[in-house]
């Protein structure tokens, strides 16, 4: 027993033979007919996972912060464009431009706010979010479609569900991993004919085993490319925040997610979320080939306790119930908590910037 789409896939093997992992990855989210985002909604309680603007409004108030900062670090400039790539239902960018608008209503005056989304549904969802701040939205399906100006751009949990390649340790080297079917019918990994070059692969003093998996990320690199050649052209920053490890190493990551609750990435296709770690070194390298500067990157927590995320809480507590500040407290938590299901160790920040600049809370950029 299977979705529809996994009959799709079922089919599209028995007459094609095996796909890679990646094209099994990019099918199950964005399929026009069974896709993921095609046909649920993923955010929030209702949803499968609940992504950190979701959690408080606090995520994006901070954000809004460090554009600010940002943005004064370039000079004030009249030409500003403040981009978002997979904004969700529009809620980070709508905490972020009610605190632009607050503390520096000429910035949001002279900004105009740009959504990056290839889904229809959700850009009438983010439409709605958005109605009535006054402000410049607008919406693009690319982001090189993003009119020229500085560029202030934010990413949160974008690269996580860009598709992945895997490899597999095998007597003879590292293979592709594919999918396929078994004498059941059902979906399964398989091992495919194409190698990887063996200079992509993390150094080890140890000997690799049998079975060991590799993954590499053609298409984040290609997106991570676009975004920093814009802003070594452009002048601005990057800020991307998802779920991964700052160095490259081995390991299978790809997980999928439904009901807020984990289960086989082969089990549900469609109908579950499919996610993999983010290599933050890889994202860094490309960001540098293309000539633009790198700060460390920061953990969520600290990125966000730095920005001044306990104080921003308390503000926010004031005055109100007793359960609304243990409310807040737990949001709080959440975000910036390196304990189970707390976001502030696993997530990490990375910036990206045009030129050598200085954006608290990162340190000087290489």
């Amino acid at each position: 027993m299977t979705t529809p789409l996994g009959r799709k896939i079922i089919d599209l093997i028995r007459l094609n033979g095996p796909i890679s992992v990646s094209e099994y990855f990019a099918l199950c989210l964005g399929d026009p007919e069974f896709g993921y985002y095609s046909n649920r909604e993923p955010f929030g309680t209702d949803g499968d996972f609940i992504t950190a603007p979701e959690i408080s409004q606090l995520f994006g108030e901070l954000i809004g912060i460090f554009l600010i900062l940002a943005w004064q670090a370039h000079g004030r400039p009249d030409e500003l464009q403040v981009v978002e790539i997979g904004p969700g239902r529009g809620t980070l960018m709508a905490d972020l431009q009610r605190v632009i608008a607050e503390l520096k209503p000429d910035m949001a005056a002279k900004a105009q706010f740009n959504l990056v989304e290839t889904s229809a549904r959700l850009r009438n969802v983010q439409k709605k979010t958005l109605a009535e701040n006054g402000l410049r939205n607008h919406w693009h399906e690319a982001l090189q479609s993003v009119p020229p100006g500085l560029t202030l751009l934010v990413a949160n949990e974008l690269f996580d569900a860009i598709p992945i390649r895997q490899f597999v340790r095998c007597p003879e080297g590292f293979r592709e991993r594919v999918v396929t079917i078994d004498d059941t019918g059902q979906l399964v990994f398989a091992t495919g004919v194409a190698e990887i070059e063996t200079e992509l692969l993390p150094l080890t003093g140890d000997p690799i085993a049998d079975g060991t998996i590799f993954e590499t990320a053609p298409a984040r690199n290609a997106m991570m490319e676009q975004i920093a050649s814009r802003l070594v052209d452009q002048g601005g920053i990057g800020l991307i925040i998802d779920y991964g490890h700052l160095q490259t190493a081995f390991g299978d990551t790809m997980q999928a997610v439904r009901n807020h609750g984990y289960e086989g990435t082969l089990a549900s296709p469609g109908e579950a979320d499919l996610t993999s770690h983010v290599d933050f070194a890889a994202l860094g390298r490309v960001a540098r080939a293309q000539g633009a500067h790198v700060a460390a990157p920061l953990t969520q927590g600290q990125f966000l306790l730095e920005l001044g995320l306990l104080e921003r809480a308390g503000v926010l507590g004031a005055g109100k119930s007793q359960q609304a500040q243990q409310a807040i407290q737990q949001s709080v938590n959440r975000l910036a908590g390196s304990g189970e299901n707390q976001m502030g160790s696993l997530f990490k920040a990375l910036c990206i910037l045009g030129s050598e600049k200085v954006i608290l809370p990162f340190e000087r950029a290489d």
